[in-house]
């Protein structure tokens, strides 16, 4: 509470001071065109230019109107319908997603990589932490599609591929579910993932299934197996608290006669590398031709779309 007031405050002065620089530049304006004095002229042009730039900060700022926009953020993402290409898929969306958040300034956590027997992940998951976690990639949630000439077919046919991503935010609230242990299978095991510092190769990882839901988590960020159980656990506690808030919206929806869309047929997003280049966001429409940028992390243009399309959404809903 006390970060997200300080940031309120932060935001009410920087309004303020912009409404003082417009209206500065306002009057020095009406001055330079009584004197005709076009060196002023170019000076007010810059200075606008950077009322420009601080303007378009606050707008984003403006898009993070969610009561979980502010904490960190789970992501897990899972390798879908289409085998051996759906797993190598996966790993590509991990590989985007994590190249994208250290561009972004972000930190990660990666909390487990189950590794595919032949390539790519079955699923991975891992924490973002810094401004805004929740609200960054909460737009990245849903099914997403790839079009390629596989590399796994040596008849070098066309594959359509899926991954699913999850994002749920990691809320205080779950340190108030309580869990039975005899409701849980926990199961040890090797660290496998990426490599480099993300992920240890000792014997520590865990992890946790919750029988009564079928929910698995798990971590080997930890270098010791008490750490990483510890870990794994408030991650349960995590996905359990979420499930509970998403039972609660779906029993609502039923009182109102409402379906809600399976997550698995929702696709937001394609990406299409034959027969022509192409990324395209099903919600918001936005295209991107350069694909090889978007898999290397350029996610800014989708994400801020999503947040634009998602308040828009948001004000209809309201009025």
């Amino acid at each position: 509470m006390t970060k997200r007031l300080a940031r309120y405050e932060q935001i009410f002065t920087q309004q303020d001071k912009l409404v003082a620089a417009l209206e500065e530049a306002g009057m020095i304006l009406d001055m330079a065109a009584e004197e005709s004095d076009l060196a002023v002229l170019a000076d007010v042009e810059r200075d606008l230019k950077s009322v420009d730039i601080e303007l378009r900060k606050l707008e984003m700022e403006s898009l993070f109107y969610d009561e979980y926009d502010d904490y960190e953020a789970i992501v897990s993402v899972h390798a879908g319908a289409g085998g051996v290409d759906a797993q190598d898929w996966a790993e590509i969306l991990l590989r985007m997603y994590l190249r994208h958040l250290e561009k972004a300034g972000f930190q990660v956590t990666l909390e487990e990589v189950q590794r595919g027997e032949e390539a790519g992940i079955k699923s991975a998951s891992f924490t973002v932490t810094g401004d805004h976690s929740y609200g960054w990639m909460v737009g990245e949630k849903g099914v997403h599609r790839l079009v390629r000439i596989s590399p796994f077919d040596s008849a070098a046919r066309r594959h359509t591929s899926f991954a699913a991503v999850d994002v749920i935010p990691e809320v205080a609230e779950a340190e108030e579910i309580e869990i039975n242990s005899d409701d849980l299978r926990v199961d040890t095991f090797r660290s496998s993932g990426a490599g480099g510092q993300h992920v240890n190769t000792s014997d520590s990882a865990v992890r946790i299934t919750h029988l009564p839901t079928g929910i698995v988590v798990g971590s080997q960020a930890e270098r010791s197996q008490i750490q990483n159980r510890a870990r794994a656990m408030k991650l349960l506690q995590v996905r359990l608290a979420d499930k509970a808030r998403q039972d609660r919206l779906d029993h609502i929806d039923g009182i109102r006669g409402e379906q809600t869309e399976a997550a698995w047929g929702h696709q937001i997003r394609s990406y299409v590398m034959q027969p022509y280049q192409m990324v395209k966001d099903m919600r918001t429409g936005t295209e991107v031709g350069n694909v090889t940028g978007v898999l290397d992390g350029d996610l800014d243009e989708f994400i801020e779309g999503y947040l634009m399309w998602r308040r828009a959404n948001h004000e209809i809903e309201s009025d």
